[in-house]
């Protein structure tokens, strides 16, 4: 895949602007004035190239919004199943992905979001006043368009991430008039947000219809109408709110999450207006004869086209933050398909658990949904160098990247690395995929299931299931076989569907379904460890029996595992044959042992039950326990650990770093009871 110069360009811009250090920490107004760095289109690109070249840093897509901030939902789990104080430690990843927040935590420092959006700012000033910019038009306003999506991007993190934020839709002052500014009510920025994509649309042309957009790593017209979608969906969702922040607002409130204090999760009246754009904006693209995205038909050449650093063929991708190999990303080093260290591939490892998921989730797709080996694999390469299977039910890779697929050129430096290499694998930041379900949650909220937006000229129904017909095939019975209430639906199809993308947890914020599918989750997982009574897992339903106490399986070769071996649903009386080797699953695992020191059965649920704790106010087991087997046992352990934030219900945003907050001079304090 082309890869952009992103790292000249930003160097570029930078000799260009002049940075001024503020509690920010973003760049001040160039000394050089608009016209003389936006003069030609060719100076003009460079400074969009460095705003793109900003994305890449570690604190933006590089690790924290790729792999880090992923944090804990109903099927990722972002080590969120730490032990001893990891789970709730105020200055680490694994607490914050557990909920627990700090402003001592400067792994959840907003600085490097605030310079991206204010490099992009600084960008679209800077072509605004080009002197070029109406003569030159074809050239200069496609920029322009670029610049207002990267500075919408860079805010809309900040919004989903921190609620709301200091927001100013220029540049910062060189007399520092408009720095030291308070926070902004995020409805604002989300109206703000959603004039500057449209504004940003029009100037947009679609993927391959210029040779400077050519590439899916610069944004075109179908990335800024979904990211308009996405961020309007997000203006309509729910979040928590402070009314201590913004009193009188006159908000809708969630009757389902208890409110503490002047702290409850509300979303504007007006929320179907919203929904309304999104419904639009995605039916301008699924009936647009000129948009060049299509979903490709096989779920695995996504992630292989990416790993061999590839565009996709179809055009599945709307947008990837493009990297460089041996230079940025971690994205498939410390997520994905797990193979040890000192194997044939050389002695550093790949794909770590920073984003893991669990049994439940896996258990969760039907056993013909072809996603599911691609996002989930039971299976790792050792240090043998031949795959094994590994059991933990706590611990499941995502193998949407795996070393298998990635690049003679990454293959060559892994083999002689002796510290982390950086992938280069691009970050995707929307599939094609999402156009379909965005479409089929706004259009059915709004007309139902089976209304027809006459753009589009598809119902919301069909948009669903066209996404289902790519995961069985065309033809299958199982492509309708889904529940019954259609938003319910929604909701699960877009677990299966974006695992381990940076999706899921946010996505259950906004319809204010966090913790309740987080407890659902945690509840399940344990009585499934537990295994005596059925269990329901998003549309189905277990019996203790259909799990297996030993699992079988055998190599198809030397090295490689036949995974259609492996007898996942049904529990075998024996093995299958001599040439047969098993593992003990989850059942045998998590069972009271008569004799010996494995204390899975009370360490086990023990972590699943402390997982994302800092999510609310305090938490009660004890009702729940009573039903387990060894639920005295457990509760007598978990008694010694602390949970709940003491504070409020639904806390998922983080806390402002105590530097920022400090060198504000007074403007911004911490919310939420932070």
């Amino acid at each position: 895949m082309k890869k952009l110069l992103y790292y000249f360009s930003f160097i570029l811009l930078i000799a260009c602007i002049s940075c001024e250090k503020d509690f920010l920490d973003t760049s001040s107004p160039s000394k050089l004035s608009s016209e003389t760095v936006f003069k030609t289109s060719s100076m003009a690109k460079a400074g969009i190239m460095g705003v793109y070249g900003k994305m890449t840093e570690s604190n933006v897509y590089g690790q924290k919004l790729s792999v880090n901030w992923q944090g804990f939902s109903d099927i990722e789990t972002n080590q969120g199943f730490a032990s001893g104080t990891a789970y709730n430690s105020n200055t680490s990843d694994q607490g914050t992905g557990n909920f627990y927040g700090d402003p001592n935590n400067q792994t959840t420092r907003w600085n490097v979001l605030f310079q991206l959006a204010e490099l992009a700012s600084a960008s679209v000033d800077g072509v605004r006043n080009s002197p070029i910019l109406e003569s030159q038009a074809s050239k200069m306003k496609p920029l322009l368009g670029e610049a207002l999506v990267m500075r919408s991007m860079a805010y809309f993190e900040l919004v989903r991430y921190w609620g709301d934020i200091p927001f100013k839709e220029g540049t910062s002052k060189s007399d520092l008039s408009n720095v030291y500014i308070g926070k902004i009510d995020r409805d604002i920025i989300y109206a703000s947000l959603i004039k500057d994509l449209t504004e940003a649309v029009d100037y947009l042309p679609w993927l391959n219809a210029d040779a400077e957009h050519a590439t899916v790593e610069r944004i075109t017209k179908g990335y800024a109408k979904g990211l308009l979608a996405k961020v309007a969906l997000f203006a309509g969702g729910w979040s928590l709110r402070d009314g201590n922040l913004f009193p009188g607002k006159d908000l809708e409130h969630n009757p389902n999450v208890p409110e503490v204090g002047n702290y409850y999760v509300g979303r504007v009246k007006n929320w179907r207006d919203y929904y309304q754009i999104a419904s639009q904006q995605t039916a301008e693209i699924l009936g647009n004869a000129a948009n060049p995205h299509q979903l490709d038909p096989d779920y695995e050449n996504i992630w292989k086209s990416v790993c061999g650093a590839k565009q996709n063929p179809f055009n599945e991708n709307l947008f990837e933050v493009a990297f460089g190999l041996g230079n940025s990303g971690d994205v498939g080093s410390l997520m994905g398909y797990e193979v040890a260290g000192a194997s044939k591939y050389g002695s550093r490892g790949f794909g770590g658990t920073y984003a893991g998921s669990q049994a439940y989730y896996f258990y969760s797709f039907t056993p013909e949904d072809k996603r599911r080996d691609v996002t989930l694999s039971w299976t790792n390469y050792t240090s043998a160098n031949v795959e094994g299977v590994k059991s933990d039910p706590l611990s499941v890779n995502f193998a949407k990247w795996r070393i298998y697929w990635m690049s003679p050129s990454y293959l060559a430096l892994h083999k002689t690395a002796t510290s982390r290499v950086a992938t280069g694998v691009n970050w995707i930041l929307m599939r094609y995929s999402d156009i379909y379900l965005m479409y089929a949650e706004a259009q059915s909220q709004l007309n139902g299931p089976d209304s027809t937006n006459p753009v589009a000229q598809i119902s919301a129904r069909q948009a669903l299931e066209k996404v289902r017909e790519r995961a069985f095939g065309t033809g299958s019975s199982k492509i309708k076989e889904y529940d019954a209430d259609f938003f319910e639906a929604i909701v699960n199809e877009r677990a299966w569907e974006f695992g381990c993308e940076n999706i899921r947890k946010q996505d259950l914020i906004r319809w204010g379904l966090l913790y309740d599918r987080i407890e659902t989750m945690k509840q399940t997982l344990c009585l499934m460890l537990d295994n005596k009574v059925p269990v329901k897992i998003f549309d189905k339903t277990y019996q203790p029996t259909d799990f297996p106490k030993t699992v079988y399986y055998k190599f198809k070769d030397a090295e490689y595992i036949d995974k259609s071996s492996l007898n996942y649903y049904t529990n075998l009386p024996a093995s299958p044959g001599p040439e047969y080797k098993s593992v003990s699953w989850f059942p045998t695992s998590a069972a009271k042992p008569l004799s010996g020191t494995n204390k899975n059965y009370i360490d086990w649920p023990v972590k699943v039950l402390l997982a994302a704790t800092g999510l609310s106010k305090e938490y009660d087991y004890s009702g729940f326990l009573s039903r387990m087997s060894n639920g005295g046992e457990i509760a007598t352990s978990l008694s010694t650990y602390s949970m709940g934030n003491r504070t409020c219900n639904y806390r998922s945003f983080y806390a402002v770093y105590y530097q920022d907050v400090y060198e504000s001079k007074g403007a911004i304090s911490n919310s939420y009871g932070f």
